[in-house]
């Protein structure tokens, strides 16, 4: 009986010594696009600036890349984007996620802490966080 109160008070203090379970960073959520349709082939998005602002990205930059990924023009109208297409909000909220993939999240860390920097011809994505430094092979 000895062994079995020893092995307790060992089990015990091992999960003293144990560190608290680290949450996940959480910060950094991307809004699903809120917005409606206009006639047959218009699209409204009415929340792309914060989408933008969010990641810290100029809107022309960000509207450009959802025309060329969506394939359709696009114009932005005040704090409205409208979209010449009828678009799900499921391919647009895809194609958000696909530029802040390439555009926002740094590869090395994960956390969206970067910015847009341009050395000669070449623009790269730099990290704040962790100081990572990658070139950006998407043209927009």
């Amino acid at each position: 009986m000895v062994f079995k109160y020893a092995y307790e008070e060992m089990l015990e203090r091992a999960y003293k010594l144990m560190p608290e379970t680290v949450k996940k960073d959480i910060r950094f959520e991307i809004p699903k696009v809120k917005g409606h349709y206009e006639g047959k082939n218009k699209t409204v998005i009415t929340n792309l600036h914060e989408i933008a602002k969010l990641f810290n990205r100029d809107i022309n930059h960000f509207v450009k890349f959802l025309m060329k990924e969506l394939a359709c023009p696009a114009v932005i109208d005040g704090n409205r984007v409208i979209f010449n297409k009828k678009l799900s909000p499921s391919q647009i909220n895809a194609k958000i996620q696909a530029y802040a993939k390439e555009f926002v999240i740094c590869r090395e860390c994960g956390k969206p802490d970067t910015k847009i920097i341009k050395e000669g011809r070449t623009h790269f994505l730099v990290c704040m966080a962790c100081g990572a430094k990658r070139p950006i092979l998407y043209k927009v």
